[in-house]
C-alpha cells in the first residue's frame, strides 16, 4: 500500500500506475507516471471535477499532467478535459468528430443532465469540451520516460470509439473504459455496438493476458477470469455466436 496515494483517495496499482474511483457515477480515473511525462485516463464528469482531479494528480506526482486519454466519449469520462490546458489528448479515431460537432456536444450535455449533473455544469463542460488531437486507429505507443504505454483501439463495443490503455509493470495493467464494468451490468446505450462487444473483450484479453490487472470504467479492479465471464455473458445477452 502507498499511504500517500491512499490518503488522497487513490489506489496504487503498480509502481507506475494508479487510479481513483470518483463519486456519484463511480467512474475510474487512471494515472500513469513516467520519469518525464504524466498520462491521465478519463478526466472526470465536469470542469469542476476535472480541476480537482488535476490538483490531486499534481500533488501526487509533483508535475503537471501532459497527456490525456479518453477511453470513450460519454460525459462522465470526457467532461473534465478542459481543466487540463496544454495537455495532448488521445482517443480512438472518430471520437474527434463527435466531440467537436454541435450535435455531439448537445447530446452529451443533455445526457449529463438526465443523469443528474446540474444544467450549469453540463452546459459549461459542453461549451469547453476538448476534442482529441491524436487519434488511434490501431495501436499507439506513448513514451513517458521509463515506461512505454500502449493505446489500443479495442472497440467498437460499448461505443463506436473504445480505447484501452495498457501499462507494463510488475503486472500488466489494462484500463478498459466501459468495455468492462464491475459495479453493475455493462451499460448498452443507443451508441453501443453490441454484436461486436464480445470481440472487443477478446482483444482486451489478448492485450493483457491471464495475469494482468483489468481496470473497469466503473467498479473494482478485476481479473482476466472476470473479463472472460463478462464476455460470455454479453455474447449470450446479445446473441453472438463463437462460430
Amino acid at each position: 500500500m502507498d499511504v500517500r496515494w491512499e490518503e488522497a483517495g487513490w489506489e496504487r496499482l503498480t509502481g507506475r500506475a494508479g487510479r481513483r474511483r470518483l463519486p456519484v457515477w463511480d467512474c475510474t480515473v487512471g494515472l500513469v507516471v513516467g520519469d518525464e511525462s504524466v498520462l491521465l485516463i478519463d478526466p472526470g464528469s465536469s470542469l469542476r471535477e476535472g480541476s480537482l482531479v488535476r490538483a490531486e494528480a499534481e500533488r501526487l506526482t509533483g508535475r503537471r499532467v501532459t497527456h490525456i486519454a479518453f477511453t470513450h466519449g460519454h460525459f462522465d469520462h470526457v467532461f473534465g478535459g478542459a481543466a487540463f490546458a496544454g495537455a495532448a489528448f488521445y482517443a480512438a479515431v472518430g471520437l474527434d468528430a463527435l466531440l467537436a460537432g454541435p450535435t455531439g456536444r448537445e447530446e452529451l450535455r443533455a445526457d449529463a443532465v438526465r443523469h443528474g449533473l446540474t444544467p450549469d455544469l453540463a452546459a459549461e463542460a459542453a461549451d469547453l469540451l476538448v476534442a482529441p488531437g491524436h487519434l488511434v486507429s490501431g495501436e499507439w505507443t506513448l513514451e513517458l520516460g521509463g515506461v512505454q504505454v500502449l493505446l489500443a483501439n479495442a472497440g467498437p463495443g460499448h461505443t463506436p470509439h473504445d480505447l484501452a490503455v495498457c501499462v507494463p509493470g510488475e503486472r500488466e495493467t489494462v484500463f478498459c473504459g466501459d468495455l468492462v464494468e464491475e459495479s453493475g451490468e455493462p451499460s448498452a446505450g443507443p451508441d453501443a455496438v453490441p454484436r461486436q462487444w464480445p470481440a472487443a473483450l477478446d482483444r482486451l484479453l489478448s492485450l493483457g493476458g491471464d495475469d494482468a490487472l483489468y481496470v473497469p470504467g466503473h467498479g473494482a479492479v478485476v481479473s482476466a477470469a472476470f473479463v472472460r465471464a463478462q464476455r460470455d455473458t454479453l455474447a449470450t445477452r446479445f446473441g453472438v455466436s463463437d462460430a
